[in-house]
């Protein structure tokens, strides 16, 4: 008799990240010639900047495991870069060299086993990361659907009803999936929270260099440096997310350096040590080069432009969204919709995605993917892939927007016809549901 088992049995999860699910069938069916407009995936397309890639080639030879925690000197040059930043002093002893953020929060959660509270709506990854490792977790409810603010009493209601000691917090700004940014005044108050209440945070920054100008991005460590843990990485600013690296400084305390001789037991268990020419091309993207960081001003520029003239053809058909001051999305709601959509069939923000997608060739995520309700009829788009789906693309607009263009001609269709034809999309749905009124 052979044996068979249930994976069911010992393991129950949800269903594989949302984000990277959209993404890859968008691209089968880009391979099977069909015609998608992607709004689904956060994936920055500029090119690599060529000192990356040259450092990346150099190293290439190296092939020797690094120590779990990461290359000493790579430590340092991020503890300075970051220090530089956000105007804090960073340990590089406290620095720790992950395959990516992704990973680093998810060692983090497994250190610390402790009761997870997030904002709603938070990043698609964060509470299933508390899910299999069996951490409790609570989405904070929003105060405006559109705001998406939460207010410390509702944080408050909920740590009172948590009865855990351990307590996590994370915070995302700019933030996936709405674009906002928190202010100074609402960091400073959150930190004297949880400093009140010993919930320690975890600072999600890994857009934290691409904002469009409008303010200014602070990090809740300048007020809370005891009890926050930085996360950042390089896939946003400069790119590479496939490269897989990312980073996370933690506090210069006795309960920090606890937590760092955690993390090394975990990393050597699990991934030994990031890809060892990944991490000496990093020290070259953390070396403050002025060419490189004239680099990432310009894709940052870019990055808002366009993301901007979304939100505004977006709000001009009547579409409802938070108003983004950071990374490369909008929360879209059709929300005052509902009427008309329930009449198509479309009762939660999973349909909304899917009929899109069906009906006008438009690929976006649904909320409920973030931590809201399903029956919330709020998607995200992602400004980044549009228009530079290929490679060559990308170049090709930084080239255009270093020659000093208008950023109306910039944004033109003859520039954008991706972006134009999403709008052209959004526009022919909306006019569809006006017409049902």
């Amino acid at each position: 008799m052979s044996f068979e088992f249930s994976l069911n049995h010992f393991f129950d999860s949800n269903m594989p990240s949302s984000t990277l699910t959209i993404n890859e069938q968008v691209k089968a069916r880009w391979a099977n010639g069909e015609r998608l407009l992607h709004l689904g995936f956060g994936e920055s397309r500029f090119a690599v900047h060529k000192k990356l890639r040259s450092a990346l080639c150099e190293h290439s030879v190296e092939k020797s495991y690094l120590p779990s925690k990461g290359y000493a000197p790579l430590c340092e040059s991020v503890a300075r870069y970051y220090g530089d930043k956000l105007k804090l002093d960073f340990e590089s002893s406290l620095v720790m060299i992950g395959p990516g953020s992704k990973a680093l929060i998810y060692a983090l959660q497994l250190a610390l086993k402790a009761d997870l509270f997030l904002p709603t709506p938070s990043w698609v990854s964060y509470a299933p990361q508390a899910d299999l490792l069996g951490n409790r977790h609570f989405y904070i409810p929003q105060s405006n659907q559109l705001g998406f603010e939460f207010e410390l009493s509702a944080l408050d209601a909920l740590v009172k009803a948590s009865g855990n000691e351990r307590k996590l917090l994370i915070i995302n700004s700019p933030n996936n999936p709405t674009g906002q940014m928190y202010s100074t005044e609402f960091l400073e108050e959150l930190a004297k929270y949880c400093r009140q209440q010993k919930i320690l945070i975890i600072s999600d920054e890994i857009y934290g260099l691409v904002q469009h100008g409008k303010i200014e991005h602070h990090s809740i460590a300048t007020f809370y440096p005891e009890g926050t843990l930085v996360l950042g990485g390089l896939s946003k600013h400069l790119s590479i997310g496939g490269w897989r690296i990312g980073v996370a400084l933690l506090p210069n305390t006795p309960s920090g350096r606890k937590l760092m001789a955690a993390l090394e037991v975990i990393a050597s268990e699990i991934w030994s040590s990031v890809a060892t020419p990944v991490q000496f091309a990093a020290q070259v993207a953390y070396s403050n080069d002025d060419d490189i960081e004239t680099y990432i001003k310009t894709c940052t520029a870019i990055h808002g432009v366009r993301t901007q003239f979304l939100y505004s053809g977006l709000t001009k058909l009547d579409i409802r969204c938070a108003y983004p001051n950071g990374a490369f999305y909008l929360a879209a709601s059709f929300d005052h919709w509902k009427p008309q959509l329930k009449l198509l069939g479309i009762q939660t923000s999973a349909q909304l995605a899917s009929y899109l997608l069906d009906t006008h060739d438009l690929a976006t995520l649904a909320c409920d993917s973030f931590g809201m309700a399903s029956d919330q009829m709020t998607l995200r788009l992602a400004s980044s892939y549009l228009d530079m789906e290929r490679d060559e693309d990308s170049q090709r607009l930084i080239d255009l927007f270093e020659s000093n263009i208008d950023h109306d001609v910039f944004m033109s269709r003859q520039h954008h016809p991706n972006m134009h034809a999403a709008l052209d999309g959004f526009e022919l749905f909306v006019r569809g549901l006006a017409d049902t009124r």
